[in-house]
């Protein structure tokens, strides 16, 4: 679809993508059917977003710190730096600063205005409101410290688990390689939906039905983060996964950040190289997952 940008994020009626031109970039939004470009983040300053994603009311959530400095970039996608804006879908001005720092990306809701975010080792949740036009955070709650974890590891929210969204599937950077957990936002237990020690698997996108979600995965070789391709794994304590893309069969190549459309027909992702940083992306690829399905029954 693009031959920039990364961090790719479906409309709701599937027929745009949001994306972030580059890590500190824009925010553009491209039709699938024409193909057609769209600035979002030009009509005023700022210091570039590392994150934007569609609310369910057609706003976006972006992720930005209010400093940048070229010649040390990284801090401002830390979690001391990068905030929580968010931007109206009509674009009639800048975004609105929600008062809080994340680390990496939120969790938002495909079903109501619920967001989870990451902060000092735990995760938050909260609800975006509006006053007067305006947005805010409301009823944020703290609903899972790493240090009440039985074992060690880092943290980021990914995705609520449709369809009902009572479980935050999240990554668990370190353990076992990496793991996806769920959190059940009732009670607070934790479920490992990966159990593949010394394997990288990241979740990212998820299904509308909420019986798989998918992964950036080094099943294929085992050597990490550079060298990972897309994979879909059941929600079901399995382990089950099976592989979808075949970039890093290629050297020097790797596919990620997928993401699914709400029908669950296709997959937004990113084609990388070996080598590059943790979410940088080099365009953005559809696959079509009922097209996918039928050339592999007649091969």
């Amino acid at each position: 679809m693009t031959h920039f940008g990364q961090r790719a994020d479906f409309s709701h009626d599937g027929r745009r993508i949001l994306f972030i031109e580059k890590t500190f970039g824009d925010v553009y939004e491209v039709e699938l059917a024409t193909g057609i470009i769209r600035p979002m983040t030009h009509r005023y300053f700022h210091e570039g977003y590392t994150r934007a994603l569609y609310l369910k009311n057609g706003d976006i959530l972006l992720s930005g710190a209010r400093k940048f400095d070229a010649d040390d970039p990284w801090p401002s996608r830390s979690e001391k730096n990068a905030e929580l804006w968010v931007l109206r879908k009509d674009l009639s001005g800048p975004p609105t600063p929600l008062g809080e720092k994340c680390s990496e990306g939120p969790a938002v809701s495909r079903k109501n205005m619920r967001i989870a975010w990451t902060q000092g080792g735990a995760f938050y949740m909260g609800e975006i409101i509006y006053e007067n036009g305006k947005p805010k955070l409301a009823r944020k709650k703290k609903i899972l410290d790493k240090r009440d974890l039985p074992f060690e590891c880092g943290l980021e929210t990914q995705n609520f688990r449709p369809p009902d969204d009572k479980e935050l599937i999240f990554s668990a950077y370190g353990y076992q390689g990496t793991d996806v957990m769920g959190l059940s936002i009732a009670d607070g237990k934790v479920v490992n939906y990966s159990n593949a020690r010394g394997q990288y698997d990241e979740p990212e996108g998820i299904f509308p039905d909420g019986k798989y979600t998918l992964v950036e995965c080094d099943a294929h070789n085992r050597k990490g983060t550079q060298h990972i391709d897309i994979y879909k794994l059941a929600l079901d304590g399995s382990g089950r996964t099976e592989r979808v893309t075949y970039f890093s069969d290629y050297p020097g190549y790797k596919a990620s950040n997928p993401v699914v459309s709400d029908d669950g027909h296709y997959i937004a992702f990113q084609v990388a190289k070996a080598g590059d940083p943790a979410g940088v992306g080099r365009g953005i690829l559809i696959l079509d997952l009922q097209m996918s399905e039928t050339m592999k029954r007649k091969q």
